[in-house]
């Protein structure tokens, strides 16, 4: 710089340091380029500084020291020997801050020195030089020993060695050249390459620095000192380009490097004086055990297609484990950009030369090589696996051939998503190539295993999964390969299937058939130890329940952990077990219920109502209905905490099979269909679509007829089990508080109110217990037969019930009474359902509040609806205008007509006859016999009459039933 003409003074190292670029640079025509401002000058000088690691001492001192031989030496061509023999004069070991410095920067001015005249082949007199040199290497001798003047004696005697040298002409006439072009070109090639180093960020040395380009134009001025040439500098930039590509992995350093062969080195031709030039400049390189001698272009091509192909030759070992991360996307060109610079690079015949290939070369050569490089790199990944595969298979307590599917598997992940696609561009069937090759290895080490292969032992588990696995990506690489290229989908005989399936088919459907007999043992104990107690406050499901479930999962993990391929029947016997499992549960559950006939309390006589003047002796009722000792200790066990675990645990059952369903149809989806791998090549796409779709269809009709018959089963129990709670809570757990109180003895002192807190309690435990989703169904069951039992006590309460027309307002307000318990302002049931509901109980008070007349109206004109059996109507199904309801409507009316009319027309007995505790056994046929006899002479009108008629036949219908 300072011989071209750009200012490096101390002083300007003092200014403002803010720009980033060039100050002025002489050009070979001796013009400048003028900078934007003195500022940017000093900036790049320090970025100079920094980028070849120079401290600001020794900076300080080459700058003085430079422009001190300046002064002395006349403008024209200089020497790098020359340089150090000025730096040397008049330097002190007091000009640098320490004695290790000092030292260090002189022993390299030594080594220079030695570099330049000892290693040269025509210099005479090089043990004297030598000695000479070491003489200045000696510190003792130099600092110490030596005065002044004895130094420059020293100095003066290689100065004179260096004129002769210089004046020597140079050997090939090139204009500029010197004697140390070839002299000495090692030492020049040394240092421009440290100077092309300098261009590379010393903070991320993968990148170049943003003064890049300006900083190589400074280093360009050496080119006349150092005997470099275009073609030269081209050459040793690719190279150093290379290398610091092969220590940083940035792919942009090699695509750059071979941006500069393709521009610089092959683009223009060279004249033979400078190609004779570059020949001379021998150079050596070694591949293995092996040293060759080529021209310093050829060494560099050598070195880089030496390292490419060992590289390239396991590229399995070299771009597996990178230091980035290869995975990502922008990482990924790296093997792509080896593979480019080896294939650009082509080895001249058998020769140890190369040469450099501008085109993209898809020729057969091209081919043959890259097809070496697949098979090569495959051979060693697999002979690297197979050496370590049984220590492997010892640590991991893992069968090797499993080991070895699962690390040849990875190998075969890498050639698809990773080799393959960067290989097809020169080599089209490296996919099919790489599987062929990998399939082969692994099944000549598989059939004999496959051979023995009998049961689903811990060994086949291990192996047939891994080995199908295997098998799958290895046929996907090859199937890839031929669409990609647009070959013909078609194996080779060289990729002939393992036939993993049709050896693993009847083993995994005989293991399916076994388990049955398991799952049903285990889920009929879980059914015996249940005691029908909630898992936990929110979990309010039965145990038993998540037992069942809990086995059905293992027995699907089990099934689905083996990772074979499966087939439709192996589906249907799974789904099979499943069915059979959950509806022999959903049986067990509904099994143990009761008829709701049980739970209805026994009706008592019917009476006419008569007030009692005086004391008599009432008729003692007792209970007609003795229930079963079976049926007793059912209803003792079927408590209403137990049925509402049974219906959240059928409300479970409902959730988790929607659940398992989701499940099952996820892991087969991965599982099968079963495809022996026939099918996929010599079948159309819309063949195979077909087949595809039709075995899709026959799986979902599995599915539907399997979980939708399970989800109707326990619907039908949830609706069986609410429908029993809410018949249950009413007529069996508030029979006596309910029931047997409610307006017994008078509408006024036995009103709901006092009633509701036993009811609203039921409700309260229910909802305590129940699961929220069915808490409205259950509250609307209780409801229902809340209405029904109130129904009950107006028409079959028994002779203390009876209504005047005055109870019947009182009796409006405690239905509307009760209506709103359930509404629980807002909070229950919806108003509509409610009254809905209780629009029967409210048309039969408006049938109570009827004059008597009127009602045996109503009943003679309904004798032809009159029901079979008056006293054993079935409850739930009663009708307002029947004669089983108006019969009983006059039986509950205080009112004389009403009582005079039951007792003329059929002899009932009055109401103060009989206590209430019960009914008198054989009730049902002494009344019916009673009731025909006493109405045979009534006097009736002509339709009267008629309609009686048909009223006394049906009765005696009944009697003979």
């Amino acid at each position: 710089m300072m011989f071209s003409g750009i200012d490096i003074s101390i002083q300007s190292r003092k200014k403002d340091k803010n720009p980033k670029f060039l100050s002025g640079l002489k050009t070979k025509k001796g013009k400048y380029l003028q900078s934007q401002s003195p500022e940017r000058h000093v900036e790049f000088l320090d970025t100079i500084r920094m980028q070849m690691q120079i401290s600001e001492v020794m900076d300080t001192f080459a700058r003085r020291r430079l422009v001190q031989f300046a002064s002395v030496k006349a403008w024209g061509q200089f020497s790098v020997p020359e340089i150090a023999l000025g730096f040397l004069n008049g330097t002190f070991r007091s000009d640098f801050p320490s004695v290790k410095s000092y030292t260090h920067w002189k022993n390299r001015q030594a080594d220079i020195l030695e570099g330049y005249f000892c290693f040269a082949n025509d210099v005479a007199d090089k043990q004297k030089i030598g000695q000479l040199v070491a003489k200045i290497r000696n510190s003792e001798e130099w600092d110490n020993n030596m005065s002044p003047s004895e130094r420059s004696e020293i100095l003066l005697a290689l100065k004179q060695y260096l004129c002769v040298l210089s004046s020597k002409p140079g050997r090939f006439g090139i204009q500029g050249e010197t004697y140390y072009w070839t002299s000495a070109y090692h030492m020049n090639i040394r240092l421009y390459m440290k100077l092309l180093f300098g261009l590379f960020d010393i903070l991320e040395d993968g990148q170049l620095i943003e003064e890049a380009d300006e900083l190589l134009k400074i280093v360009k001025l050496t080119w006349p000192l150092l005997g470099i040439t275009q073609k030269l500098h081209s050459a040793l930039y690719v190279w150093v380009l290379f290398k610091q590509f092969v220590g940083t992995e940035e792919t942009m350093l090699l695509e750059y490097a071979i941006r500069v062969m393709q521009k610089s080195l092959f683009s223009e031709a060279s004249e033979p004086r400078e190609d004779e030039y570059i020949c001379s400049l021998s150079c050596s390189a070694t591949s293995g055990s092996n040293e060759y001698k080529f021209n310093l272009v050829q060494s560099i091509f050598f070195s880089i297609g030496s390292w490419c192909e060992i590289k390239l030759q396991d590229y399995h070992l070299h771009f597996s484990q990178l230091k980035r991360p290869f995975f990502v996307p922008q990482k990924s060109s790296l093997f792509k950009g080896v593979m480019n610079m080896a294939v650009k690079i082509c080895r001249v015949d058998a020769s140890k030369h190369f040469k450099f290939i501008e085109s993209d070369d898809l020729g057969e050569s091209t081919s043959r090589k890259v097809k070496g490089y697949v098979d090569r790199s495959l051979e060693a990944a697999c002979m690297r696996v197979m050496d370590n595969i049984y220590f492997g298979s010892e640590v991991d307590r893992t069968h090797p051939l499993a080991l070895l599917a699962s690390e040849l598997k990875i190998i075969a992940e890498r050639e698809l998503s990773m080799y393959y696609p960067v290989l097809c561009h020169w080599y089209p069937q490296a996919g099919i190539a790489a599987s062929i090759r990998l399939h082969r290895f692994y099944g000549e080490k598989l059939r004999p295993f496959l051979q023995s292969v009998s049961c689903l032992s811990e060994d086949v588990r291990a192996v047939l999964p891994a080995a199908n696995e295997l098998e799958n990506c290895l046929t996907e690489l090859y199937c890839t390969a031929c669409q990609e290229n647009g070959l013909t989908l078609q194996f080779s005989e060289e990729f002939i299937h393992y036939q993993i399936g049709e050896i693993s088919r009847p083993l995994i459907l005989d293991w399916i058939i076994a388990q049955n007999k398991r799952v049903m043992e285990w889920t009929a104990r879980a059914f015996d130890l249940e005691n029908w107690e909630p898992l936990s406050h929110q979990q309010k499901q039965a145990p038993s329940a998540v037992e069942v479930f809990r086995i059905i999962e293992e027995t699907l993990d089990q099934l689905f952990q083996l990772r074979l391929p499966m087939d439709i029947t192996h589906l249907q016997a799974l789904l099979s077990i499943i069915f059979h499992t959950l509806d022999a549960y959903l049986q067990k559950v509904t099994s143990e219920l009761v008829g709701k006939q049980n739970l209805y309390p026994p009706i008592p006589p019917l009476t006419y109502y008569k007030e009692t003047t005086f004391p008599i002796v009432k008729k003692k009722l007792v209970e007609s209905t003795v229930l079963e000792d079976e049926v007793t200790n059912k209803l003792n066990e079927l408590t209403t905490s137990k049925l509402c675990v049974r219906l959240n645990t059928l409300q479970y059952i409902q959730k988790q099979i929607s659940a398992l369903e989701d499940g099952i149809r996820k892991s087969w989806s991965f599982a099968g269909p079963f495809d022996n791998g026939e099918h996929s090549i010599e079948e159309s796409p819309e063949t195979s679509g077909r087949i595809l779709d039709t075995c899709s269809e026959s799986v979902d009709e599995l599915f539907v007829a399997t979980f939708d018959c399970i989800r109707d089963t326990a619907a039908h129990a949830i609706r069986s089990i609410c429908e029993f709670i809410g018949v249950r809570v009413v007529f069996w757990d508030l029979r006596k508080s309910f029931l047997y109180r409610l307006y017994h003895g008078g509408v006024e002192n036995s009103r709901l109110d006092s009633l509701l807190p036993n009811l609203d309690g039921a409700l309260n435990q229910v909802c305590g217990l129940i699961d929220d989703a069915l808490r409205d169904r259950v509250v609307s069951s209780i409801f229902r037969a809340t209405l029904e039992g109130y129904v009950w006590v107006l028409l079959d309460g028994g002779p203390s019930c009876a209504f005047s027309d005055l109870d019947i307002p009182l009796m409006e307000d405690d239905l509307n009474m009760l209506k709103d318990l359930f509404v629980a302002d807002g909070e229950g049931l919806p108003r509509s359902l409610v009254e809905e509901e209780a629009k029967f109980a409210h048309q039969l008070l408006s049938l109570f509040s009827l004059q008597a007349e009127s009602v045996i109206q109503l009943l003679m004109s309904s004798s032809q609806h009159i029901s079979v059996g008056l006293e054993v109507h079935k409850s739930g199904h009663r009708c307002l205008g029947d004669a089983d309801s108006l019969i009983r409507v006059l039986c509950h009316k205080k009112d004389r007509e009403a009582s005079k009319f039951l007792k003329e027309q059929y002899k009932l007995p009055a109401s103060s006859e009989y206590d209430e505790d019960g009914v008198e056994p054989n009730f049902k046929s002494v009344l019916v016999t009673d009731l025909i006899r006493r109405s045979a002479s009534a006097r009736w009108s002509d339709k009267g009459h008629s309609s009686f008629k048909s009223i006394k036949k049906k009765l005696q219908e009944a009697t003979w039933r």
